[in-house]
Formats: structure tokens, C-alpha cells, sequence
């Protein structure tokens, strides 16, 4: 798609005006039509699920509608679907859950997860468990090969993402499903990124464990879910009541994971025509920086190995929160790839993982793109990056 007419000056000064979120990622703004369903589940006449009287059995089967829309998404049996606070719990419940069960203490993950699964396995070796941490390759691919060859007759768990949610690599995971049915062992997906972009089958790649988030298909924050697989034996990390088939204790958030089923179906529904769309601008978008920025490389795969959204790459001779914070200025909303890694200060194990050396992994840019990214949009970005690093290289190189 050809770039617009607008000069460079006034797509920055359209920008400075409006806010250019590329940060779905981060946070995905809630459908309007996500917010209408939930509405009147905030706004009183509905009850707990666990009542008996004809408030809390509606909200009951509310909960039950939310489940068939949400497993609709990966073709899991309803039934499995454990809703949770978010896709951190859901992992959580997912490593943690399984590890109290099993009768094996050796788990196998990749060098490049999501920070919750990372610390969910460095909790388990501080009680005497075993993790195996595959190595990936320069684009962060786990070899179903490698995953096969780390596997024991003590391995209770194989935990490996579908998407890295920093550098946009998507893994192989049917391959890698498949080689850990071979041997017996429990296969979880952190599908958070892929679910609802890409087709996705349980069945197909042997997942029995697979976490969702609510917000990532623009459905509201502090929602997510675990879906189980009947025969995975799952000890709950949070105790009290009985809630979710005593798998997850608490009073259920009705309104938001009504408002997950929404988005699930509606992404589902949505999803052939919005992915050609994503795709078309996220490869204008890395193309377009790589050629304007001197030394700039993509982190990550590209192509069809790619999340359809996700953009991302290292831009040497400067510091990536000095980046964001002047496109901030300029009205453009980015990351580093990770919030979690954002909040600690300390740089992404994933891109070093790849082989990034500190100063460039402190240099890496994501762009995520969404439901309401417009080429507009990209066009700004496109003139925004290349003037802001050409600036802070001159006055403050890193």
C-alpha cells in the first residue's frame, strides 16, 4: 500500500493531536461491542454464580455460555475452561497446578517464555525441581527436536508458548505437542497472542493445557483461562471455595468473563478478514523502519512465522524507554516488547536469549498493531521513529 499524500510535518502534527496506540499488546482497547454485552451485568440484576435462587442461576449459565464461546476458539470440550484473573494466574495454575499432582519433578520450557512462566519454573527449582530451559535459535524458534531430546521418564510438564509476545516468533507447536504425547507428558500453551489471530486446534497439536487472555482479544482486563484436558490431574494454587470445578477459588468475575466470551466469538468470527489486513501493515511497518533507520534489524522471525501484529526490532545508538518517551511526545504509543520487563528495569531474557548482547536488548522497539490500527497510522510512525532516533543519536548517543 503506498504511503499517503500528507507531508512528513503533517502526519507529526496529526499525531501530536491523537494518540497513535500500537501497544495492543500491552493493554487492547475494549470493543464497544464487548462493553454493550457487559453492561447489564455492571449495572445490577445480576447474582453470584453459586447462589441457588433465579439471579445466580442466570449468572451460572452466563458463566456456562462464556465457556462454549471461549473453547470454540482452540475446539476444546467447554467443560475444560477454568476461568482466572488473567493469562499470569492461568500459567500459574497451569505449572504450578500440575507440578503438586505429578509424580515427577522435571519440567521442560524454552529459554524464551513469558516472565510468568519463567518465574512459575524458578519457583518449582527452589523446591527441588528440575527445569529444562531449551536453548531457541538467532529468530528465538524452540526445536521440536531439542524438546524430544530434554524429555525423561520423570517429566511431568513441557511448557512452550505459541507466540513470544516480545519478539513475535511463532513456535512449532504441533510438533512439539505431538513429541510430548509420544512419551506421556502433558503438553501447555500460552496461546496468549496467537488465540483469536490464528487458527489454533488442541486436538491437532496435542495441547492438554492452554492459557487465554481476555484483554488480548479486546476483551476487558482481569479476565483470562485455563483450558484442562479431562485426564491432566491439576492441584488449585488458589484456595477457598469450591468456584470453577475447585479449580480456581473465589467469586467469579461475571461481567468480564462475559465480556471474554464476546471477544472470543467476535474475534473468532473476524479473524480471516482482519489477518491479511495485520500482516500487510506490520510488514510495511518493520520495512519501512529497517530502510530509514541506519543499523536497525528485526528481532524475531518475519513472514508466515510471525504474529500477524507484532513488529518489533533493535535500533542501535540509543535507549529504548529515551525512544518511547519522545514518541510519546509526538503522540505514539509503543513498548519495549514487555511491560513486566518495563516495570523491573532489568533487560529481556528473551532477546538475550537470541543473542542480543545488554546494550541491544536495551535498544529493542515493539509496535503491536490492532483492531483499529489504520495505514494512517503507520504513516506517522513511519516518519515519527526515523526523526526521533536520527535526534537522540546527535545529543545523547547510549
Amino acid at each position: 500500500m503506498a504511503r499517503s499524500t500528507a507531508s512528513s510535518s503533517e502526519r507529526l502534527a496529526k499525531a501530536a493531536g491523537a494518540r497513535v496506540y500500537l501497544d495492543y499488546a500491552g493493554c487492547s482497547p475494549v470493543d464497544p461491542r464487548v462493553l454493550a454485552f457487559m453492561r447489564p451485568f455492571l449495572e445490577g440484576g445480576v447474582g453470584n454464580p453459586g447462589a441457588l435462587h433465579s439471579l445466580g442461576l442466570e449468572a451460572r449459565a452466563s458463566l456456562d455460555s462464556a465457556r462454549a464461546k471461549i473453547a470454540r476458539l482452540f475446539g476444546g470440550p467447554p467443560g475444560g475452561v477454568v476461568f482466572t484473573a488473567g493469562a499470569t494466574e492461568a500459567n500459574n495454575l497451569a505449572i504450578r497446578g500440575v507440578a503438586a499432582r505429578a509424580a515427577g519433578r522435571h519440567l521442560v520450557t524454552s529459554s524464551v517464555e513469558h516472565v510468568s512462566v519463567v518465574n512459575a519454573c524458578r519457583h518449582l527449582e527452589k523446591r527441588g525441581w528440575e527445569v529444562t530451559y531449551v536453548a531457541v535459535d538467532g529468530d528465538g524458534h524452540v526445536d521440536p527436536d531439542a524438546v524430544r531430546r530434554a524429555l525423561r521418564d520423570d517429566t511431568a510438564l513441557v511448557s512452550v508458548g505459541a507466540g513470544n509476545g516480545e519478539i513475535g516468533t511463532l513456535e512449532p507447536v504441533r510438533e512439539i505437542g505431538r513429541a510430548a504425547r509420544a512419551r506421556g507428558v502433558p503438553f501447555h500453551v500460552d496461546a496468549v497472542g496467537v488465540a483469536g489471530r490464528l487458527p489454533l486446534s488442541v486436538e491437532e497439536a496435542a495441547i492438554d493445557l492452554l492459557t487465554l487472555s481476555s484483554n488480548d482479544l479486546y476483551g476487558p482486563p482481569g479476565a483470562g483461562a485455563l483450558w484442562r484436558r479431562a485426564e491432566v490431574k491439576l492441584a488449585p494454587v488458589i484456595l477457598g471455595g469450591g468456584q470453577e470445578s475447585g479449580y480456581r477459588a473465589g467469586t467469579e468475575n461475571v461481567a468480564a468473563i462475559v465480556g471474554m466470551g464476546v471477544a472470543a466469538d467476535l474475534a473468532r468470527a473476524e479473524r480471516a478478514a482482519e489477518l491479511p489486513r495485520l500482516v500487510q501493515m506490520r510488514d510495511r511497518l518493520l520495512d519501512g523502519l529497517v530502510a530509514a533507520v541506519p543499523g536497525a534489524r528485526v528481532t524475531g522471525a518475519r513472514g508466515e512465522r510471525r504474529l500477524p501484529h507484532h513488529a518489533s526490532l533493535v535500533v542501535p545508538g540509543v535507549k529504548a524507554d529515551s525512544v518511547l518517551m519522545e514518541l510519546d511526545l509526538h503522540g505514539v504509543a509503543a513498548s519495549t516488547g514487555s511491560a513486566c520487563h518495563e516495570v523491573s528495569g532489568e533487560p529481556s531474557h528473551v532477546l538475550r536469549a537470541i543473542g542480543c548482547s545488554r546494550e541491544e536488548a536495551e535498544s529493542s522497539l515493539c509496535f503491536t498493531l490492532g483492531r483499529w490500527t489504520t495505514s494512517a497510522e503507520v504513516d506517522i510512525v513511519l516518519d515519527a521513529v526515523p526523526a526521533v532516533v536520527a535526534r537522540l543519536r546527535r545529543i545523547a548517543p547510549a
